[in-house]
């Protein structure tokens, strides 16, 4: 009977346990006996692996985090990192591992696929930052969870006729703060790819104010290249307006998945394993046109993808 293992890397997302599940299922179906890694690609380099049956993931689906618990292992892209993970990988007899994780993990992924392991990588991060796919696993409840927290906002900035900057996850990729932003009614979206002048930004409270708006919410990605503290003492100096921020930070990870998130988890770990048994070498899976895709791991990795700035416009002018 073959074997694979897999694993979870980086910073949980919601869905996780949804594609841990499809994996171990699946796999069991097709055959295969599957091992679960603990704490990512430490787990790896540790050995700390459980051999894992169908009921060890009954009851997950909804779940959010992983039950195979993440952490991000630099230890494992240092000299000595990959040889003590193939050393692991061969002790198991290990025909094949998926990796769930998101840009960190993928570069560990394609370092196992050149040492000749096959890799199957599954984009699990709550920052849509993966260029291959246009989503990836948590994206959509990450949204759903800042707009439920905006929502909140909405009602107390109003109440006390206030600023309130909220902000979200995003170092490198805005897509949160962009949907959310778009969902959520915000009157300025800041982010990585799109930062528009502190000017602008007072200047359209100010437009609001004039036209008798009373309250205004502003997202800001934490990768914007201003500080939420700058822009609140700004927006205060420059229009008068109290104004507050709100850190979201990991409440943006957790919580039970979305039926988006749930699908596309599923889909894409009965896909893994699919080309695992088919004997593909390394592949990473996505999505694109709302239907599940593989394409090669390495260009995988190489791809890249320019903002669209038109729903940055869309955004400026349903605020107005």
């Amino acid at each position: 009977m073959k074997r694979i293992g897999i694993l979870t890397s980086g910073g949980d997302a919601p869905g996780m346990n949804a594609a841990i599940r499809a994996v171990v299922r699946c796999g069991i179906a097709a055959g295969f006996e599957v091992y679960g890694f603990h704490r990512g690609y430490e787990g790896l380099l540790e050995g700390d692996a459980i051999w894992m049956e169908r009921s060890d993931v009954g009851d997950i689906l909804h779940r959010g985090g992983t039950i195979l618990k993440t952490a991000r292992s630099r230890r494992f892209m240092e000299p000595g990192g990959l040889e003590r993970a193939l050393q692991t990988i061969k002790n198991l007899r290990l025909d094949g591992l998926v990796v769930i994780g998101g840009n960190g993990s993928l570069q560990g992924a394609c370092k196992l696929v050149n040492a000749g392991i096959p890799v199957m990588f599954l984009p699990g991060t709550i920052d849509n930052d993966l260029a291959y796919t246009e989503k990836t696993i948590g994206f959509d409840t990450a949204v759903n969870t800042v707009l439920d927290a905006i929502s909140k906002i909405r009602d107390t900035s109003s109440a006390h006729e206030r600023v309130t900057i909220v902000e979200v996850m995003g170092r490198d990729c805005g897509d949160i703060a962009l949907y959310s932003g778009m969902g959520g009614g915000a009157e300025v979206v800041l982010t990585p790819e799109y930062m528009p002048r502190l000017p602008y930004v007072y200047n359209k409270i100010l437009s609001g104010l004039n036209r008798g708006k009373l309250h205004s919410i502003i997202i800001n990605a934490e990768g914007s290249g201003v500080s939420s503290e700058e822009l609140e003492a700004g927006i205060e100096a420059h229009t008068g307006k109290e104004t507050r921020t709100v850190v979201l930070s990991y409440l943006q990870r957790g919580g039970s998945p979305s039926a988006d998130d749930r699908i596309l988890a599923t889909l894409c770990g009965a896909k893994a394993v699919e080309l695992l048994e088919a004997g593909e070498k390394g592949c990473a899976i996505g999505e694109k046109g709302g239907k599940v895709f593989a394409m090669d791991i390495f260009e995988a990795a190489e791809c890249t993808r320019e903002p669209d700035l038109s729903l940055y416009e869309l955004t400026e002018v349903l605020s107005m």
